[in-house]
C-alpha cells in the first residue's frame, strides 16, 4: 500500500553540479523540494535522529507542532523508535501552542494530539513534556504564559509546519517578531479553519489559544520548516522568497541563520526554480517543457504566442532556449500548433477520423470510459461537460463513486430530508433520528445510523445529477464506499488492499478504454489523494497479475473546483457551449446537500458551481490570449499514460 502519486515532468531545471548559491538564488530561506510529503518526512526525520544522537549534554530539547502537516514525520519517527534506530528518553519535548480554555483529555486538544501521534508511541519520561495548559484561569494566564516562554526559549531543534497565510503556530497576521508566548483571540477565519476538528461546529471551537511567539520561535538554534501541498504554495513563496511582513508571520523567520524549509512538489510550485527555472539555471528543454516556457513568456509580456519577438526571448532571461532549439518563428509555431492540437470536442475520440493530431484515438468506437469521482459531486463539478460529452457521443460511461461523502452533509439537511418523508406519509423517524443529532458529542465520529441517511442523501442526489444528461442510473453508476472513508468523521482510517480490491473488481469487470480521474494535490492526506492512489495502486496490481488488457487503457486526470492545470502541461482541452456550461451548472445543482450550505468551503465563499464556472472560464480566456479560438469555457486534462 505503499503507491503515493506523484505528477509527471518532462524538462526543467537542470540541478546536477549546479551550485547550491545558484539553485537557491531567489530563496532567502533555502528550500529543499521533494517529490511528495512522505521522503521529505523521512529527510527531516533523519535529522531529528541524528541531532539527537549527536547531542551529548543535559537533555536534547525539540520544539514540535500538531496538526495534518507532521503526520508522516511522526509515523517515520515512531517507527525508527520502534526498529530500534532512536530512544526519546534524553529528549525534552515543547510543544508550540494549545487552545484556550482546553483539557488536555479533550480529543481535539493539541495536547491529545500530540500524544496520540507520537509521544504514547515512545520511551519520552512525561516530566520532559511540556505542552501549554489550556486549563490555566484567565487570572493567571499572563504569569503562566511567562513562565511557560522561559521553557521554550532556546531550543536545540524547532520543526513547525507553516499555515496557508503563512502563520506560525498561532501567530496569524498581525504577529510581529518581538512576540513571546501569549494568550491569542483567533480570528473568524482561523476559528472556521480550526472548526474541523470540531465536527466543522464554529460555535464549540474555542475563540482563544496559547501560542508561543516568533521571538521565541527565534531563540532555537535550529528550525525546521514544513508545507506539504499546493493550497501552501503561496505563503512557501511569500516565506523562502517574499519580503519581511506581518501579514505573514513566519516571514520574520528569515533572520534566523540555522533554518531550513521542507516542501513538496505541490507546495513549491510557486518558487521561481519551480514557476520560472530558466530564471535560475539551464534547462532541459523538452516539448512540453517548452510550451511551459512559452505560455509563461506570453503572460509575462502580455502577447499571444505568434507575436512574440526574439527581443522578448532575450529580455526575459529565454537565451538558453534560442540556443538550443534555434529560430524564435520556429519555437512560437510549434508551440502554437502543439496547444491547439490539444484541443478537441471530441474527448473519446472522433470515430473515422484522422486521428494524428488529436489528443484521443479515433478506435475503438464507443469506448468503454471510467470516471472515478472521490466524492458524489466530483465528476459534474471537475469535469461535467466532459462528461455530458463522452454521454452524448454514445460512448459507454460508467461512473464510480469512491466514498459516500457522508460526513459532508449538514445535519439540517437530514432533518428536512426526514420532514418531506413524514410529509408524504412513509414512515416518520423525525423525532428519533433529532434525537441522535442531538446526543453528538463534537470530536467524536458521527453515529453510523445517522451517517447511513447521510450516505443514502448523496447517492440520490448523484444518481439525479447523471440521468439529468442521459446516464442510466441504475446500470453505469457504481457506489464503492470505500472502507477508508468510513471512519464518522474528519480523520480517515489508513487506506488498505481492501480499498485496492474494491477497485479492481470494478476495473476487471469494465475493463474501460479510458479511465478518469482526480489529480488534486492540496492535500496531502485528503481523500482525493488518497482515492486517486487506490485507482493508480488497483490498475498497478492489474497489470502485475497479467490484464494485458491494460495495455489499451489510457489514464486522464482532472483538477478539482479550486485549481487547475498549468497549460504548460495539458494534454486534453475540451470546449464547452454555453448550452453545456448550463447543463453542468444544472447537474451540479441536483446535489442539494452541497448547495449554500457545503460544510466545507475553506477561505472560499463561491459555491461549487460557481467555482468550477469561474475556472473554466478563465482556462478559455488563458486560451483566447494565447492567440486560439474564443470559447465560453474548457476543461483541461493531463494524460497520466
Amino acid at each position: 500500500m505503499n503507491k503515493h502519486f506523484t505528477l509527471p515532468y518532462e524538462g526543467g531545471l537542470i540541478e546536477k553540479d549546479l551550485p547550491v548559491g545558484i539553485l537557491h538564488s531567489y530563496e532567502k530561506i533555502w528550500t529543499k523540494v521533494y517529490p511528495e510529503s512522505r521522503p521529505a518526512s523521512y529527510a527531516i526525520a533523519d535529522q531529528i535522529v541524528a541531532s539527537i544522537k549527536a547531542h551529548s549534554e543535559g537533555l536534547f530539547r525539540l520544539g514540535l507542532t500538531t496538526g495534518a502537516t507532521p503526520t508522516s514525520l511522526y509515523n517515520e519517527l515512531t517507527r525508527r523508535y520502534q526498529a530500534g534506530e532512536v530512544s526519546f528518553r534524553n529528549v525534552e519535548v515543547v510543544s508550540i501552542d494549545e487552545y484556550y480554555p482546553s483539557s488536555k483529555d479533550e480529543l481535539q486538544s493539541r495536547n491529545h494530539r500530540l500524544h496520540e501521534a507520537l509521544l504514547d508511541k515512545v520511551d519520552i519520561m512525561k516530566e520532559n513534556v511540556h505542552i501549554p495548559d489550556g486549563t490555566v484561569s484567565q487570572s493567571d494566564l499572563t504569569s503562566y504564559c511567562a513562565k511557560f516562554d522561559s521553557i521554550a526559549r532556546g531550543l536545540d531543534l524547532l520543526v513547525i509546519g507553516v499555515g496557508e497565510q503563512g502563520q506560525v503556530g498561532f501567530n496569524e497576521a498581525g504577529s510581529n517578531e518581538k512576540t513571546r508566548t501569549r494568550a491569542v483571540r483567533l480570528s473568524y477565519a482561523s476559528r472556521k479553519r480550526q472548526s474541523a476538528n470540531f465536527n466543522h461546529d464554529i460555535s464549540s471551537t474555542p475563540d482563544k489559544a496559547i501560542t508561543i511567539g516568533i521571538s521565541t520561535m527565534l531563540s532555537a538554534k535550529r528550525i525546521i520548516l514544513m508545507a506539504w501541498g499546493e493550497d501552501k504554495a503561496a505563503a512557501v513563496k511569500a516565506i523562502a522568497e517574499g519580503e519581511i511582513d506581518t501579514a505573514c508571520p513566519a516571514s520574520f523567520l528569515q533572520h534566523h541563520d540555522h533554518i531550513s524549509f521542507y516542501v513538496d512538489e505541490g507546495a513549491a510550485s510557486l518558487l521561481t526554480r519551480s514557476l520560472a527555472p530558466w530564471l535560475v539555471g539551464p534547462c532541459d528543454w523538452t516539448p512540453k517543457f517548452i510550451r511551459k516556457a512559452v505560455v509563461w513568456l506570453c503572460q509575462t509580456v502580455g502577447k499571444p504566442i505568434l507575436k512574440l519577438t526574439e527581443k522578448d526571448y532575450l529580455d526575459n532571461n529565454l537565451s538558453d532556449l534560442l540556443e538550443q532549439v534555434g529560430s524564435f518563428n520556429k519555437i512560437n509555431i510549434d508551440v502554437f500548433n502543439d496547444l491547439q492540437h490539444t484541443i478537441s470536442g471530441w474527448p473519446g475520440g472522433k470515430p473515422n477520423a484522422d486521428d494524428s493530431t488529436r489528443p484521443v484515438s479515433a478506435a475503438p468506437y464507443p469506448k468503454t470510459v471510467l470516471i472515478f469521482s472521490p466524492h458524489p459531486d466530483d465528476d459534474v463539478i471537475s469535469m461535467g461537460g466532459t462528461f455530458i460529452r463522452l454521454v452524448t457521443q454514445g460512448h459507454n460511461v460508467h461512473v464510480a463513486y469512491q466514498t459516500s461523502g457522508n460526513v459532508a452533509v449538514a445535519d439540517d439537511v437530514v432533518l428536512q430530508q426526514l420532514d418531506a418523508a413524514r410529509e408524504l406519509g412513509f414512515e416518520d423517524k423525525f423525532q428519533e433520528v433529532k434525537a441522535i443529532i442531538d446526543g453528538k458529542v463534537p470530536g467524536e465520529p458521527e453515529p453510523r445510523a445517522l451517517l447511513d441517511i447521510k450516505g443514502a442523501i448523496r447517492r440520490s442526489e448523484a444518481r439525479a445529477a447523471v440521468r439529468s444528461f442521459g446516464l442510466d442510473a441504475d446500470k453505469n453508476v457504481h457506489f464503492l464506499n470505500l472502507p477508508f472513508y468510513e471512519s464518522g468523521g474528519i480523520k480517515k482510517k489508513p487506506r488498505t488492499q481492501a480499498d485496492v480490491d474494491i477497485i479492481k473488481d470494478l476495473i476487471s469487470s469494465l475493463k474501460p478504454h479510458m479511465v478518469f480521474m482526480a489529480g488534486d494535490l492540496a492535500d496531502p492526506h485528503g481523500t482525493h489523494r488518497v482515492c486517486t492512489e487506490a485507482a493508480l495502486t488497483a490498475l498497478e496490481q492489474l497489470k502485475e497479475e497479467g490484464a494485458g488488457w491494460l495495455d489499451q487503457t489510457h489514464v486522464w486526470m482532472y483538477r478539482g473546483a479550486w485549481m487547475e492545470w498549468e497549460l504548460g502541461r495539458v494534454d486534453m482541452a475540451v470546449p464547452l457551449s454555453p448550452d453545456e456550461v448550463i447543463k453542468k451548472r444544472h447537474a451540479i445543482f441536483r446535489h442539494i446537500s452541497q448547495k449554500d450550505i457545503v460544510p466545507f468551503p475553506g477561505e472560499d465563499s463561491r459555491e461549487f458551481w460557481q467555482r468550477a464556472e469561474d475556472r473554466t472560464q478563465n482556462t478559455a480566456r488563458l486560451y483566447d490570449q494565447l492567440g486560439m479560438a474564443e470559447y465560453q469555457a474548457i476543461e483541461v486534462f493531463l494524460k497520466l499514460y
